[in-house]
């Protein structure tokens, strides 16, 4: 026994430590996927260098050809052309300094550039402008006596030679980008064999510990025997702790409703103050405006409006809290009545309540016939349908025609409803978030306090059943209910 002990225990070690070496590569393939990621940061930059220079070169071009096209023939096409691509090089030079930024030879061959554009750009404006005031003949002579061509040429050289630089930058940092990937498919590598040499002693080990598995297990099932009188004394406590939350909710609400109603109703007195003093103010100014300095009046006109405003704004949604939480309150003191649901005619009666908003946004809502009716509290049904079906409505996508789909079925003993749409989605991070009381997610442009699916899943727990979501980003969202076909007493937590 004692050998068999050690022999645990050094398997156990090894174990161990080969997990831990198996974390240490995890940290250095981390390590190297950021180093590649920032690797291919610099190569994606440098051919958006690459780009912009591209682009400034074309444009240069490209108002030297509108110059020379306009002197052949004096149209509004090509004026347009001339005008638009003037207006462009200034911002694609910022653009290119911008992006060069941390490169000093760079930022000396976009200064020169910079230089060059302006001073070709003056020279183009000379002729086009004689030929804007139909002189032609001054254009042409402006044209024959101007640099533009030595100007043009130097910005090729210097698009060029700052083409030249980023290709060497190109080559350097792709380099750099494939060591890095050797390195992490190294890393990859020993990882794996990592993985298999602590998967083989997982599996020495459990091959071990099997025999006193067997063993444990009789002693596990005399312990299950008294299971049942174990879970149904902590429904109990749960029961009575549920209780004690809830008169403490409505006790906490309650008292909090007056000092709140004393909040809003000095801050109307504090408003009807401040208009009679910025009234006053007014006066004041009129009448011997030297008394009145600048600081009095910011604090009359401004600082007092903006307190005051916080506040009401603060008091409101503490307000809009406390009535949540107090109709949270009640409903889990209302007692669960169980009756006979014809699922398909309640379902249609929730969708002729939302009738006018699914005809006003568009929305196509089909409800399947053969969904199973339960015996449960129609009242809780209600309230859980109608909240998942109004969220549908609220949210939907606006670049699709918006659906929603009700079906259910019956699963042994169980009805599983679900509610399907194609809306905007939820981040499959925020599947439990959004069940948490005043917890919102996704863009916050919908009124709400984050208490309609909480009280949601509260209603489910309380028949006896669950609520869960699938869902994507963009890709719409299905909330699933699974409740008891019959509802008892010891399926609920009632109060």
């Amino acid at each position: 026994m004692r050998s068999d002990r050690r022999f645990n225990r050094l398997v156990v070690t090894a174990v161990t430590f080969g997990f831990a070496l198996l974390i240490g590569v995890g940290i250095a393939g981390l390590a190297t996927i950021l180093q590649n990621q920032a690797k291919t940061r610099l190569v994606d930059h440098t051919y958006r260098v690459e780009r912009a220079i591209g682009q400034y070169r074309v444009l240069s071009e490209r108002l030297e050809a509108a110059r020379r096209g306009l002197l052949l023939r004096n149209d509004t096409g090509l004026q347009n052309t001339f005008t638009q691509t003037a207006q462009q090089i200034e911002p694609a030079l910022v653009q290119l300094q911008q992006l060069t930024i941390d490169n000093p030879h760079q930022q000396q061959n976009v200064a020169h550039a910079i230089t060059l554009s302006r001073m070709h750009l003056a020279t183009l404006n000379r002729s086009v402008g004689w030929l804007r005031q139909g002189h032609r003949d001054r254009a042409i002579a402006s044209f024959n006596m101007d640099e533009s061509l030595p100007l043009i040429r130097k910005i090729r050289t210097i698009a060029d030679r700052m083409t030249a630089e980023e290709d060497r930058l190109l080559q350097i940092r792709e380099a750099d980008q494939r060591r890095t990937l050797a390195a992490f498919y190294i890393t990859v590598a020993l990882a794996a064999v990592l993985l298999v040499i602590v998967g083989v002693g997982s599996i020495w080990i459990i091959v071990g510990y099997t025999r006193d598995l067997t063993n444990s297990r009789d002693a596990l099932h005399r312990l299950n025997s008294n299971l049942e009188g174990a879970v149904r004394e902590r429904t109990i406590d749960l029961q009575r702790a549920n209780e004690e939350l809830q008169r403490f909710a409505y006790i906490v609400s309650h008292d909090l409703r007056a000092p709140l109603v004393n909040i809003m109703g000095f801050t109307a007195e504090l408003e009807s103050a401040a208009s009679r003093l910025s009234t006053m103010l007014d006066k004041a100014e009129q009448e011997a405006p030297a008394l009145v300095d600048q600081g009095a009046r910011l604090a009359v006109r401004e600082d007092l409006p903006e307190a005051i405003g916080f506040i009401r704004t603060s008091s409101q949604k503490m307000d809009r809290l406390i009535n949540a939480i107090l109709r949270l309150s009640r409903e889990g003191r209302r007692p669960i009545t169980p009756e006979l649901l014809d699922m398909h005619a309640l379902l249609q009666g929730l969708v002729d309540m939302h009738r006018h908003q699914l005809d006003e946004r568009g929305i196509a809502l089909s409800i399947a016939s053969d969904v199973p009716d339960i015996v449960s509290d129609r009242l809780a049904i209600e309230q859980i349908v109608g909240n998942i079906v109004g969220n549908a409505i609220k949210y939907t996508a606006p670049d699709r025609q918006a659906r929603i789909d009700i079906s259910g079925r019956a699963d042994g003993s169980r009805a599983i409803f679900e509610i399907a749409d194609n809306g905007r989605g939820i981040d499959p991070r925020d599947h439990d978030r959004i069940f948490d009381l005043f917890r919102r997610s996704g863009q916050q442009d919908q009124p709400g306090e984050g208490i309609g699916l909480a009280h949601t899943r509260a209603l489910a727990y309380r028949l006896g059943g669950t609520i869960s979501v699938e869902s994507e980003l963009g890709r719409g969202a299905t909330f699933r209910i699974d409740l008891p076909i019959v509802f008892g007493a010891e399926q609920g937590m009632t109060s």
